[in-house]
């Protein structure tokens, strides 16, 4: 008997949004981790941005750097990113069965993908996933930071908050599960107009205020007010770690993007 045929789905930014060659890569994001210092205990969720990685790649760096005592814990992802390129209605699962990126394959998770696809509104959408950027330029930072892990990526449209927290409850797990939710901020507002919104939005965010985090607030609107209303219910300590624009890093300051990193801890017991 043939084993079955395997599916990959292959990136659709190296070389655009990061550098596709993996030394190159590797390097980059070692680099932007090591700018940032930390020792304390791996929150259990993160925020971080996704555009090319000369924007918010340093920003995402000071995320990441948090996940690096979980090396040795963390076997699971959940990775949730909105829809840039295709339309989705609610919450879409790939059917594929690793992602590729130019440091390696990323299997996906089979057990967590078939709990997911349980809860109302999650489908399999591999065309949903095939051009989206805000899932695969996190990947090689996981890759990076964690080593070997499965992960369950989930492109989000429009679902509730309710129906996005609905999954993360079901997949929420224990220290071997990491939630990354995948977002940047405000879109093409001047340097000060931007930072002074993208304050606001922070608080709102680390006072786990899901009202408080509009849709113009943030292009993952919708994944991270699900990821509030979780954390909210456990109890979770939100903490603001960066927040920047395009303007600090690599970008006019005429009209920016706004990133930002915010790190989610459980109680400690």
């Amino acid at each position: 008997m043939r084993e079955a045929e395997t599916r990959a789905r292959v990136p659709a930014v190296a070389g655009a949004f990061y550098p596709a060659d993996p030394a190159a890569l590797a390097g980059a994001v070692d680099r932007y981790i090591a700018a940032a210092r930390y020792d304390g205990r791996p929150p259990k969720a993160l925020v971080v941005p996704h555009a090319g990685y000369a924007y918010s790649g340093p920003v995402a760096g000071t995320g990441y750097a948090t996940v690096l005592p979980a090396r040795s814990t963390v076997t699971r992802v959940v990775l949730l990113g909105p829809a840039h390129r295709v339309r989705v209605a609610a919450l879409a699962a790939p059917g594929a069965d690793s992602f590729l990126t130019p440091l390696g394959p990323v299997e996906i998770d089979a057990d967590a993908r078939a709990t997911a696809l349980t809860v109302h509104g999650v489908e399999v959408d591999d065309g949903a996933h095939a051009p989206e950027h805000s899932i695969e330029v996190q990947l090689p930072f996981l890759q990076r930071t964690l080593g070997s892990f499965r992960v369950l990526p989930i492109v989000v449209g429009h679902p509730s908050a309710d129906a996005v927290a609905r999954v993360l409850e079901e997949l929420w797990g224990g220290p071997e599960t990491l939630i990354v939710v995948s977002t940047d901020l405000s879109h093409y507002l001047d340097y000060e107009s931007a930072a002074e919104h993208d304050l606001r939005t922070a608080r709102a965010i680390t006072a786990l205020d899901v009202e408080g985090v509009a849709d113009r607030d943030a292009c993952g609107a919708y994944a991270l007010r699900g990821l509030l209303r979780v954390a909210a219910a456990k109890g979770l300590e939100a903490r603001l770690l960066d927040l920047r624009s395009s303007g600090d890093t690599a970008g006019s300051r005429d009209s920016v993007v706004g990133y930002g990193a915010v790190g989610f801890w459980e109680p400690t017991t």
